[in-house]
């Protein structure tokens, strides 16, 4: 089944000085975990599970960075905004 029609997607700009490393990447995968449905991080083209640190790591996005977080399924909004939230606050760093 093609879910297409209920993907979401919300662009936003690496705002910590350190960029997308593997601390801020395990606070994404730890807000991802309880997705019902698939959930993306895309820089470039390149498309990255937002549940594995490693596929977020091999973006390389450093600050200033533009990203593009997707959710397969709308039942995931509420993840995909504290995802935004998450990055547009630096990671809390």
């Amino acid at each position: 089944m093609n879910n297409s029609e209920n993907e979401l997607s919300r662009r936003v700009i690496i705002a910590n000085d350190l960029g997308l490393h593997a601390r801020s990447a395990s606070k994404i995968v730890k807000l991802v975990q309880n997705a019902k449905f698939n959930v993306w991080i895309i820089k470039d083209g390149k498309k990255a599970d937002a549940s594995s640190i490693i596929d977020i790591l091999t973006l390389a996005s450093p600050k200033g960075s533009t990203i593009t977080v997707n959710i397969d399924d709308r039942s995931d909004l509420e993840i995909l905004n504290n995802l935004v939230q998450l990055i547009e606050s630096g990671f809390g760093e």
